[in-house]
């Protein structure tokens, strides 16, 4: 099982360094989207699936981290250090927002995360240091050391990059100690708390570490784009997330990038049929929303933990159910004793 699971591994990361070579200018952006998408993905599920927080504002943390690279990088500073400084901006945000966000639970925590995503927009049109409504300009292209990422394939091996580095420490973080503090936390705060657990403080940390996985993602999406504008990061682009952390499976990383990459594709080809001669011109809207809807609604009446954990124990039922038959058979066949 270990060797078949290592041979997954290395056939996926394979694919992965092979798609930009063999996709086209459209592939390559959806590709970059699910990679970009997935890194903010994967933090709200560790938010969700751990801390038992509903955060409807990671677009927020997405969007410091995009204006936070294109300013230090438009300073004159290397854009790898605007890269670099996306993530750290981001969490440092969530840490004085979370203060007193996280004293709410459940729907209050999730309408103060949509108001503070609403104010989040409201100033930064009203910046003109971050570009006002009519957005920032000039983001120079992304630069590590003397190579200049100048293309889209360039920028699809750093989004999906970033995303591996997003993956392994949340993996690291789910399997350490904090990480099983956190899953007695999803179960019962209270039982958490009676057991000697720092709830307010492991609640605080994974809602900073979910903010610096977006804020990374942002900092990618900024140089790829190389322009950002408040209108570019709407309520819906976190209601987004948070059903594509659903549909993947909530507390699972690898259901993070399963349900980014499902919806991101199913989205993205049924906007191309919308736009097919004979179709309204709001039929790509409507197949858009009609998918989340659709999707989130499947997922969760047949598929209620999420895709790749209801996979995951399908599996698992059916090799239980075959080494069973195998010591059945092997039972019959032995010599009866003497």
């Amino acid at each position: 099982m270990r060797s078949a699971g290592v041979w997954a591994v290395l056939a996926v990361a394979a694919a992965t360094l092979a798609l930009p070579l063999v996709l086209d200018s459209g592939g390559l952006a959806v590709y970059v989207q699910v990679a970009v998408s997935a890194s903010v993905v994967v933090g709200i599920s560790l938010l969700m699936g751990y801390a038992g927080q509903v955060s409807l504002g990671q677009a927020v943390f997405f969007a410091t981290g995009g204006y936070t690279a294109a300013l230090v990088s438009q300073a004159g500073l290397p854009t790898l250090a605007g890269l670099l400084a996306a993530p750290v901006v981001a969490a440092l945000c969530a840490l004085v927002l979370g203060l007193p966000l996280l004293r709410l639970r459940g729907h209050h925590l999730a309408f103060a995360t949509i108001a503070v995503h609403l104010i989040f927009l409201v100033v930064v049109a009203q910046t003109d240091a971050l570009g006002g409504s009519t957005g920032l300009q000039g983001i120079p292209l992304l630069s590590l050391g003397p190579l200049e990422v100048s293309t889209n394939q360039g920028y699809a091996y750093v989004a999906w990059a970033v995303l591996a580095v997003v993956v392994v420490v949340a993996r690291n973080i789910v399997r350490s100690r904090p990480g099983r503090a956190l899953r007695a936390l999803a179960t019962s705060e209270t039982a958490a708390a009676s057991s000697g657990i720092p709830v307010g403080r492991y609640k605080l940390t994974v809602f900073a570490v979910s903010a610096a996985f977006a804020g990374a993602a942002g900092g990618v999406f900024a140089f790829y784009i190389g322009f950002l504008s408040p209108g570019m990061f709407p309520v819906s682009m976190s209601i987004t997330y948070v059903v594509m952390a659903v549909v993947g499976g909530l507390g699972s990383v690898w259901g993070a990038v399963a349900g980014t990459a499902l919806v991101t594709v199913l989205v993205h080809y049924l906007g191309v049929l919308g736009t097919l001669g004979g179709m309204p011109d709001y039929a790509p809207s409507v197949f858009t929303y009609a998918v989340y809807g659709l999707v989130l609604v499947l997922t969760v009446l047949f598929l209620p933990h999420g895709v790749v954990p209801s996979l995951a124990e399908w599996w698992r039922r059916r090799v239980r159910a075959r080494q069973g038959r195998e010591r059945a058979g092997a039972d019959g066949r032995a010599p009866a004793p003497t």
